[in-house]
């Protein structure tokens, strides 16, 4: 509910994360200090909006208040959540990029302030707390410094386990933002990162587990998951940032993030939001590498029903369809630095404001970068494999 670019700042901020923690050994030990496996999981409701107000409840992706003056609007939003990944920097980059993806969903690409929230784990010895909150704090900061603004305050408590999030706040003018409610039949749906993420992230955390590793170990090996985490990792810390601004080039119609809900979650959530009677069908994945097979293979996920979670997930944008390659074709330009993506994933239809995915969706198998096509083959029937950029 949310750029370094992967290979270039992002790159160098990973290493210099991985660095700070030399002396530590934290290893798969850091995403420990959460209650249970990396999964978003979220509370399905949809408030009653207010009939003064713009008819955005909880479910979407930011709120949107009318200010008493100079027909301005105060946009804010808020998120937080466990640690996902080893590297505290990194964890810092991707809650920070997770809270403004709330905002990019809107097309807003300036955001005024931001706070942090921050828990740091009762259970952490001192040693690391000393070692792990400056990083976390400073790969926060850094992605904000990224997307145009400032992390100014925010609270800092000890808890039963590690809690990173924060807020983001702008005062817009109306042509700043775009509300999510004007899709129309016709319109082409794009998604500007790959899915998979938490299937990435949880079977990371699987390779020191053995009875969970037996159960994945027949379609996937260590290098390949070894790759997939780090592809994730560097995806979930890529800011929205640039396809929030192409959003109003190219005339988008609505959209909203990829995160605890799943696309199909999300895209429905979305759908309801319309003021015309359409509905969103869905006929693409674009997945990392090899996760769609570890999904099935562990039984979890519904990563191909659209169900299983992600973190800071791209942007599920509709577009006029005349448009939509365009769009996908611009954000790759090397002008925006590397690690932007989109893919086509679907259609806007008449319909009674509801989302679907088709019964047997091709699977867009999205190589880590780095690696070639046939160092990893798709297994899927209705598999093809592309380069991530």
């Amino acid at each position: 509910m949310a750029d370094p670019a992967a290979t270039g700042a992002g790159g160098e901020a990973a290493a210099a994360g991985s660095a700070g923690l030399a002396g530590l050994s934290l290893g798969h030990g850091f995403s420990s200090y959460r209650p249970f496996e990396p999964q978003e999981a979220g509370l399905q409701v949809l408030a009653e909006p207010s009939p003064s107000l713009p008819a955005l409840g909880i479910g979407m992706d930011s709120c949107v208040i009318p200010l008493r003056h100079g027909g301005l609007s105060l946009v804010q939003t808020t998120d937080f959540f466990y640690p996902l990944v080893d590297d505290p920097y990194m964890m810092g980059r991707i809650a920070c990029a997770n809270v403004l993806s709330d905002l990019y969903a809107m097309g807003i690409t300036e955001c005024d302030n931001m706070l942090m929230l921050l828990s740091v784990s009762q259970s952490m010895t001192e040693e690391e707390r000393e070692k792990v909150t400056p990083l976390l704090v400073r790969g926060f900061r850094d992605a904000a410094e990224d997307g145009g603004t400032a992390v100014t305050g925010g609270q800092t408590v000890v808890n039963p386990w590690v809690i990173v999030g924060g807020v983001a706040t702008v005062v817009c003018q109306p042509n700043e933002f775009i509300m999510p409610d004007s899709a129309v039949v016709g319109d082409v749906l794009v998604l500007t990162k790959p899915l998979g993420t938490q299937v990435a992230v949880n079977a990371h955390q699987w390779l020191d587990n053995p009875e969970k590793w037996n159960k994945i170990k027949m379609v996937v090996s260590r290098e390949e998951v070894e790759l997939a985490y780090r592809e994730a990792m560097f995806n979930m810390a890529t800011l929205n940032r640039t396809a929030a601004g192409l959003m109003h080039t190219f005339n988008a119609h609505a959209a909203t993030d990829i995160t605890g809900f799943g696309i199909l979650g999300h895209a429905q959530n979305l759908a309801k939001q319309q003021r015309n009677e359409v509905s969103f069908v869905i006929h693409n994945l674009p997945i990392i590498a090899k996760m769609a097979a570890i999904s099935k293979a562990s039984g979890r996920f519904g990563l191909l029903q659209g169900t299983s979670a992600e973190t800071s997930g791209g942007l599920l944008i509709c577009l006029p369809r005349e448009q939509a390659a365009r769009f996908c074709s611009e954000i790759k330009s090397s002008k925006y630095g590397e690690g932007h993506q989109a893919w086509i994933v679907g259609i806007v239809e008449k319909g009674n404001r509801m989302a679907r995915i088709i019964d047997k969706p091709r699977v867009i198998e999205v190589l880590p970068r780095g690696t070639t096509a046939t160092a990893l083959p798709p297994d899927h029937p209705n598999a093809s494999s592309e380069p991530s950029s």
